[in-house]
């Protein structure tokens, strides 16, 4: 994506309240210009910007000074986006990380969110989107404060430890479905629309993948529900969207 591009896309982001200057993001990705660009992105935005072009750099980086999240390319020398990704999350879990890459392939896009990766984007990208789903993953950080573990009809969360367990028996969620999980937790007893959570949870401001949405819902009646046809919890407001009761 060219500079050109991102001129013109950028004047389009529409701007809340700035983010607190302390936030400081680290942009781990071997070209040079994607640093740029990201670089003239994020700090009008309030953000602090700290770039690395190889893997092993940004991993010591992350080590020495936790950010408030992390862009990470796959393809880097020295050592591999999904090493990295993986020892960022080990070592601080709750750090947002967002994938930005050229690769596209599923496989790839699978293994990431198993390992803990919180968002994944193509290269070609909007810097409006990308600066959207940013903001998604650190108001998703900032929020968890509110509720660290909620326990509910056999079912544990621990947000800290991104845990579920029900009724002894660790639950495995995905990377989206634990996302939509805490969004409806912290979100009791009021209705929530597709479009919500389509923006909130999965960082899209056009409503243009409402299915993805039911899917995570259905999976997680699946796991969490007593009848899964019948749900108690995830409920839905027909023409409306979903209620969340504990």
């Amino acid at each position: 994506m060219g500079l050109e591009s991102f001129e013109s896309d950028r004047h389009g982001v529409a701007r809340g309240q700035s983010p607190e200057p302390r936030n400081r993001i680290l942009v781990v990705q071997d070209d040079p210009s994607v640093q740029k660009i990201l670089k003239r992105l994020f700090e009008p935005e309030g953000f602090a910007v700290e770039g690395h072009t190889d893997g092993r750099a940004g991993l010591d980086s992350f080590h020495a000074d936790l950010p408030s999240a992390a862009i990470l390319d796959l393809h880097l020398p020295k050592l591999s986006g999904q090493q990295v990704c993986r020892e960022m999350k080990a070592a601080a879990p709750s750090i947002p990380i967002i994938i930005l890459t050229a690769s596209c392939k599923l496989n790839d896009k699978v293994a990431l969110l198993e390992m803990g990766a919180d968002d994944y984007i193509t290269k070609p990208f909007s810097p409006r989107e990308l600066l959207a789903r940013l903001r998604v993953a650190l108001r998703h950080t900032n929020t968890s404060v509110r509720a660290r573990r909620v326990e509910f009809d056999g079912i544990t969360v621990d947000f800290d430890k991104v845990e579920v367990v029900r009724n002894g028996t660790p639950v495995a969620l995905s990377a989206h479905e634990f996302k939509t999980l805490q969004f409806f937790v912290l979100n009791p007893d009021r209705v929530i629309t597709r479009r919500e959570l389509l923006r909130d949870v999965c960082g899209y401001e056009d409503a243009y993948a409402t299915r993805s949405i039911d899917n995570h819902i259905m999976k997680l009646r699946q796991k969490l529900e007593n009848d899964p046809s019948l749900p108690h919890h995830f409920r839905t407001v027909h023409g409306l969207g979903y209620r969340f009761a504990f």
